[in-house]
């Protein structure tokens, strides 16, 4: 039987995004996934799969610690979901060339995710990048 959107996604983001067992990740993404990430002024569209994905969550558990990861909003259409989420952790390794502050930081994200066949295939996401710049430039204040 094949998960519905919405467990898959939640799964995926409770599970693997949260930090918790970023090495489940091949249970709820496709081989290949196509990521599409945005930022101020560029758009970039990566492949990731579970391996290089897990590898992604490990590096953010090195520069936020073990975080909080709070699920805000999650709403389901079809084959597509939009996840919107606040992440809280410690300032614990370089970030963006950043050292280390030990401080709180806090993140907000968002992202819109498709699955076909319980398994996310591509998602759309955007992080508040410059309200995570602004508190670590106010950490070396």
């Amino acid at each position: 039987m094949t998960r519905t959107t919405e467990d898959t996604v939640r799964a995926f983001l409770t599970e693997v995004r949260s930090g918790r067992s970023p090495e489940r990740a091949d249970r709820y993404m496709a081989s290949t996934v196509l990521a599409h990430q945005v930022r101020a002024g560029a758009r970039v569209t990566l492949e990731r799969g579970p391996s290089n994905y897990t590898e992604h969550v490990k590096e953010m558990l090195e520069m936020f610690g073990p975080f909080e990861f709070i699920i805000d909003e999650l709403l389901v259409d079809g084959d597509r979901a939009y996840a919107r989420w606040v992440q809280q952790g410690t300032h614990v390794g370089v970030i963006d060339g950043h050292a280390p502050t030990g401080r709180p930081v806090e993140t907000i994200g968002s992202a819109v995710y498709r699955v076909a066949e319980g398994r996310i295939v591509e998602y759309w996401i955007q992080q508040d990048a410059a309200g995570l710049t602004a508190q670590l430039a106010a950490s070396e204040s």
